[in-house]
Parts: structure tokens; C-alpha cells; sequence
């Protein structure tokens, strides 16, 4: 077959799905505050259902093969189901699966940050420049024309995409005139490289003046190496990936990674099926260029480490990561409203979403709940009011941000 010939579901996936679809329909409000519902068993198995339920959907609308989702809350899993396609090129989802979290390396890099920020190594509004000296001279394209920048790149614009850095040639065309700073899996050996072929690319605006998703972690990951003196990777190794347990997560896929690396699947336009050929990185051992935006490779198991720690205020089972003033800085809001149509009621925090409103998307997620997305479909949040996180775990495209907004709705209930 072609690598994209799309095959029918097996006849185990048919009855699945056939048992999932007479489940009771998941936009039902929640009887009960999530606080006493999830303590509840018969709240508890009907929100099981629908989270079930939502997970076959997924793979029915052929929006995700094989998914998985994790639910814990104060310490107790609630909810742990791995549903699998069953489809031909599809692999089952193991404990020991590895996913590409792509940006959700973001939260990771700035909690890398803020120990950094704790010791006192920098301010937020120092220029970024002062440690990287490629950055002082900044253009800023206007129209057709670029100029010299008024403004001086901070490293807090970097933290909460304001800098003026864009994602270049992801997924669309490079800049003609320009060697584009996007994280090729060749272009780059390390990440001075990278920031000094950054620091060529004019930026979309002023620094500080507005908000565009970007390459801005990336850039952090060389900060990083230049304020600690390690190689990124072993910065986030030692302070964050061993004190929290964190063995499977990394930027490299050697043979073995490789193996237990879960396959993508596509539906975009002409092309639908599955593959293990187009990863977009390489991760390569013999690279350096390790991007703190989007280059981490990491299980379940680990990321679920992560959020542990975020949901206990930056303390992972005795062991302090970061303070809590660290976590309130993290989420507090720095662009209201920064996509008004993908993700509403939400604000941006340090490279986080931070719920405002959930009402505007449809849910009745608790204010203040934060989190962050994969572009292969990688979900997760943090609840600290009801001492609650969720993961979602798939690898597809195209990106989707109803799934966690539906997700969301299983959980707490829909707002209207």
C-alpha cells in the first residue's frame, strides 16, 4: 500500500466504537461541584463515560489514532484509559510509549527559567543582549520595509511570546530573503548557531508591543546554557528531569527510543494514514540544537511527573523545583484574550494558557486552571483549585484545540 492509503477500521474498533456510541452524550452539566462529584462514584463513572466515549469519537472522526487520557486529582488517578485504533500502521499505547510533546517542551523551558531566576542569575526585564550579545542590534519589519528597533528585547518578552518572533516556515513558506530561524532537523549543531541566525530575522513588531507565538523558547534554551554553564539538555536534566523522576524524557531517539516512538497519524487534505517517516525532527545524539519550544520527547508517565509538581505548587513529593511565587509569576497574565477565537476566556501567562472565562468556550472549567498544547496533538492542564490535572496523549495531525476543550466538557460540564 501507499504510505497514506487510509485502511477501515478492524472489527474489534467497529464493536468498540459501537459500545462507545450508546454511551450517554458528554455535554450533560455535572449534577454536583467537581470538588464533590469526583468523590462521588456514580458522578465519577458518568464522567469516566464521557471521557470515554470522547476518545472513540476521536478516533471514529479520524482525528487522532490510538489516544490516551490521564485524569488525577489530590494524588488518586481518576481516570486512566488508553483507547487504541486498532487500525492497520497504528501501534497500541504502552506504559512505556514515547510521544513528541513538540510545545509542550514550552512549560518546561520556563520552569527551567524561573530556577534560574530564583538563584538570581538575571532580571525579567534584562535585555536579552546582556547575555547574548547577537541580539543588540535588532531589526523590525514594517511593511514592505525594515528598520532598526526602538525597542530593547527583554528576557521577559522572550517568556510570554512578545518579543516579535514569529514561527518561520511552520508550517508555511520560509521568507524569501531570509535564512529562516525555524528548528530544521540539519540546519542547526547547537543553539548559538540558531540564536545567531535568529537575531538576523527582523521581528513582526516592537518588543513588548504585542503578542505572536513563536520561537522564543528556543531562543531561552540558549539563554539557559549561557546563565548555568551546561548544555541545555543537562541543565534540564539535572534540575528538573532526575529531582522529578523524569528518565524517559529528552530531545534524542536512539534505536531503542526509536522503537517505542508512536507513529503519526495524518489527516490533512490529500494525505490520511499513518507513518513513522516524517518525525520533522530528526532528534539526533549527535546534535546539540536541542529547542526548549518544541523539541522534547517524553511518556505519559513523566509529563504526568511534571504536572504533579505544577499542581502542588512547584513542589514534587517532599522536594521543592520552584516556589510558589514562581508558579504565580508563570500564570500571571501577560496578553488578555491572545486568541480570542482558538482558545476564548483564556489569557497568556509564561508560555501558558490561564483560564479567565471558561464560559466563552463552553465549559465550566474552574478560573485560573493552566496549561498548554502539542502540535501532535499533546493536551494537558493544571486545576490547582480542585488539586486537579489532566494529559491527553495521541500523535496526529492536524492540530485540534476542541480536544481539550471537550475534554474540559466531560470533566466539568458544559456552560451553556
Amino acid at each position: 500500500m501507499t504510505l497514506f492509503e487510509h485502511k477501515p477500521r478492524n472489527a474489534p474498533f467497529a464493536l468498540l466504537a459501537a459500545l462507545l456510541f450508546i454511551s450517554p452524550s458528554g455535554c450533560a452539566a455535572l449534577s454536583m461541584p467537581l470538588q464533590q462529584s469526583l468523590g462521588a462514584s456514580a458522578e465519577r463513572g458518568k464522567i469516566s463515560e464521557r471521557i470515554l466515549e470522547l476518545q472513540g469519537d476521536l478516533i471514529e472522526g479520524e482525528v487522532t489514532g490510538s489516544n490516551v487520557v490521564l485524569l488525577v486529582k489530590n494524588g488518586e488517578t481518576i481516570y486512566h484509559e488508553v483507547v487504541n485504533s486498532g487500525k492497520l500502521g497504528d501501534r497500541k499505547i504502552q506504559e512505556d510509549t514515547l510521544f513528541p510533546i513538540w510545545s509542550m517542551s514550552k512549560p518546561i523551558t520556563i520552569v527551567a527559567m524561573m530556577t534560574l531566576h530564583e538563584k538570581g542569575l538575571f532580571a525579567w526585564d534584562d535585555p536579552v543582549s546582556k547575555y547574548l550579545p547577537c541580539f543588540k542590534n535588532l531589526m523590525v519589519r514594517e511593511g514592505r520595509e525594515i528598520r532598526p528597533a526602538k525597542e530593547v528585547l527583554r528576557i521577559e518578552h522572550l517568556m510570554a511570546h512578545r518579543s516579535g518572533y514569529t514561527y518561520y516556515s511552520f508550517p508555511g513558506p520560509m521568507p524569501p530573503a531570509y535564512d529562516s530561524p525555524h528548528p530544521n532537523q540539519t540546519r542547526y549543531q547547537d543553539l548559538q548557531e540558531f540564536v545567531e541566525v535568529a537575531a538576523r530575522e527582523p521581528l513582526a513588531f516592537e518588543p513588548g508591543t504585542s503578542y505572536a507565538y513563536g520561537i522564543n523558547q528556543a531562543i531561552l534554551g540558549r539563554l539557559v546554557e549561557v546563565l548555568s554553564g551546561k548544555t541545555f539538555s543537562d541543565y534540564l536534566t539535572e534540575t528538573i528531569f532526575n529531582p522529578l523522576g523524569m528518565s524517559q524524557t529528552s530531545f534524542v531517539l536512539d534505536r531503542e527510543r526509536a522503537a517505542r516512538f508512536q507513529p503519526l497519524f495524518i489527516n490533512s487534505g490529500a494525505l490520511k494514514g499513518f507513518t513513522y517517516l516524517l518525525n520533522e525532527l530528526t532528534y539526533s545524539p549527535k546534535s546539540q540544537a536541542h529547542f526548549g519550544g518544541e523539541g522534547l520527547v517524553s511518556t505519559l508517565g513523566d509529563y504526568s511527573r511534571f504536572c504533579e509538581m505544577l499542581v502542588n505548587g512547584g513542589k514534587f513529593r517532599g522536594e521543592r523545583i520552584i516556589s510558589e511565587a514562581s508558579i504565580a509569576t508563570m500564570t500571571k497574565t501577560t496578553t488578555r484574550d491572545f486568541d480570542k477565537v482558538l482558545v476564548p476566556g483564556f489569557d497568556m501567562g509564561f508560555s501558558l494558557f490561564v483560564c479567565t472565562d471558561s464560559s466563552k468556550e463552553g465549559t465550566r472549567a474552574p478560573k485560573g486552571i493552566f496549561g498548554w498544547s502539542g502540535y501532535h496533538n499533546t493536551h494537558f492542564w493544571i486545576d490547582r483549585s480542585t488539586g486537579l490535572y489532566a494529559i491527553f496523549m495521541s500523535r496526529s495531525r492536524e492540530f485540534n484545540f476542541q480536544i481539550p476543550r471537550k475534554l474540559r466538557t466531560a470533566i466539568y460540564g458544559a456552560s451553556n
